[in-house]
């Protein structure tokens, strides 16, 4: 039916793969890293790669499927703004995988793609991680807890997500500030539209002019081609500018502009281009305090914050701590491909009495860290023992 690449460090993934789908007439070739497997790309036409190499892009117009260990947000985001067509999460569902190969056959021009072009589409899988289900649009893992700050939370959500106003995400780290995004982004009337997250704090200063606005070929010496930059890749859906606290002061009077004018300019051009964009920002940092000091401007913030939610910490939903738990062993259990683990009562107690300054996240790490270091029971003992990774 068709040519695949495997890209995979594991051997034995390469050769389960390998046999799956040539049993499944495809015709497959294998490689162990990147740089094998674009030698391989350069010397064969193929219609499909499937990539398990941590954090590589493939830099390739042919259709290419990440598969990774971390069902994290983050690197399913990632991997679609990386050019992937899907993102499947290993111990890899084989179901999961040929439907997602179906579709990535159908964006390959040529005898492949007609053949598959007018196979149903399965249906979504309600997950966790989040995942692809539309143009643009991504499915999200709900937010767990039912105490009184994350109901206080939700309903702010249900309130704000079906307008248009903007939103000023605020909260420490590990709280779930691009959660809070995105589900603002999937309770709204933009769902159907692209959703673009951009890292203010991951994007040189002299980059981030063309990385939001984008530029025309020739605009500086590595502009090889015309490229859109956020703004336009999010026309009609959502823009959300995470770590905004942290981008430069004359990034921020470019983005007041286009907050003002609702049109962007691309480097090198002279020529307005209108966006119909809803953003999104979030920080870690004290933004009035920001602005006292000079850091942050007082106009972009009022921009900004028709909206300010406060997504709160660990500590302040401390009884939520028996529900993440049983949440976070159900999805980690599954990613690790072992049954369900449980949990003693003093065992979650001695979890409470915890600092928890990384948040989720850190609670998240701490449930696969007894995940795999654990007996088919947690106990106080072992959160005593483990909970710090000091083992």
């Amino acid at each position: 039916m068709a040519n695949i690449l495997v890209i995979d460090p594991s051997r034995s993934m390469r050769n389960t793969l390998k046999e799956r789908l040539e049993y499944e007439g495809h015709a497959v070739e294998v490689a162990e890293d990147t740089i094998a497997g674009m030698t391989a790309y350069a010397h064969r036409n193929f219609d499909l790669l499937l990539c398990g190499q941590p954090d590589s892009p493939l830099r390739t117009s042919t259709p290419w499927i990440r598969l990774s260990h971390d069902s994290s947000p983050e690197s399913a985001v990632l991997a679609m703004q990386q050019g992937a067509v899907d993102f499947i999460t290993k111990p890899v569902n084989m179901n999961r995988l040929l439907d997602a190969i179906k579709k990535g056959l159908a964006k390959t021009p040529g005898a492949a793609a007609a053949e598959v072009a007018d196979a149903p589409v399965p249906p979504v899988e309600e997950a966790v991680p989040v995942c692809k289900v539309r143009a643009g649009a991504f499915r999200v893992g709900r937010i767990v807890g039912e105490s009184a700050p994350v109901m206080h939370l939700n309903r702010l959500i249900d309130k704000v997500a079906p307008t248009d106003a903007r939103v000023l995400i605020m909260g420490a780290n590990g709280t779930g500030k691009e959660l809070v995004a995105r589900w603002l982004h999937e309770k709204s009337r933009r769902r159907d539209g692209p959703f673009v997250e951009v890292n203010c704090a991951a994007i040189p200063s002299e980059l981030i002019e063309s990385e939001l606005f984008g530029h025309e070929k020739g605009a500086f010496t590595s502009a090889i081609k015309q490229r859109k930059g956020k703004f336009e890749q999010a026309h009609n859906g959502t823009l959300f500018l995470d770590e905004i606290g942290d981008m430069s002061l004359p990034a921020q009077a470019k983005v007041l502009r286009v907050l003002q004018e609702r049109k962007i300019t691309r480097v090198g051009s002279d020529r307005d281009i209108d966006v119909n964009v809803r953003v999104l920002a979030a920080t870690n940092k004290d933004i009035p305090s920001e602005i006292t000091h000079g850091n942050f401007r007082e106009d972009l913030f009022h921009r900004l914050s028709v909206i300010v939610i406060h997504v709160p910490t660990l500590a302040e939903r401390i009884d939520d701590i028996p529900i993440l738990v049983d949440h976070f062993l159900e999805v980690i259990c599954g990613e690790y491909n072992v049954p369900v683990k449980k949990i003693e009562h003093r065992a979650l107690d001695e979890l409470k009495k915890l600092p928890w300054t990384g948040n989720i996240r850190e609670l998240r790490n701490v449930v696969e860290r007894l995940v795999i270091l654990c007996d088919d029971t947690i106990t106080a003992a072992d959160v005593k023992m483990y909970a710090y990774g000091l083992q």
